[in-house]
């Protein structure tokens, strides 16, 4: 199986409110990169892709055809007390602070899309 260069056999697929102003808060929180971005004849974004760390999440802002349709969302990060400060900042709203796991250390958001992310750095010491 050929891949598209960036896309991993599973990808989340968003379709949401306000597609434009999602994409600059995965920037400012995740620093993600913009890959793509294809907008609808009415203005909006028919298809859009970006990257955080290695992988590609793919959206769409809603339409009457295609209704909003969020996501929880399991990500590593290296800092997870920072991204969860911006994300705060950036307009979320907190699930679960930052604390100890078995797995990692681990907090949860609910971004202005709705959403839900959670956040662990991938070893058990606080942020590696």
């Amino acid at each position: 199986m050929n891949l598209p260069q960036g896309h991993q056999t599973v990808m989340p697929y968003l379709i949401m409110d306000s597609a434009e102003e999602f994409i600059d808060f995965v920037k400012d929180v995740f620093s993600a990169i913009e890959k793509m971005r294809v907008p609808s004849p009415e203005g909006g974004i028919m298809h859009a892709e970006i990257m955080i760390g290695t992988s590609t999440l793919m959206f769409a802002g809603a339409t009457t055809q295609f209704e909003p349709d969020t996501a929880n969302l399991f990500v590593y990060v290296t800092d997870v007390d920072s991204t969860y400060h911006r994300a705060l900042k950036a307009g979320s709203i907190s699930i679960r602070a930052p604390r100890q796991e078995d797995y990692g250390y681990s907090a949860g958001i609910e971004d202005p899309f709705g959403n839900t992310w959670w956040l662990t750095a991938p070893d058990t010491s606080k942020n590696g």
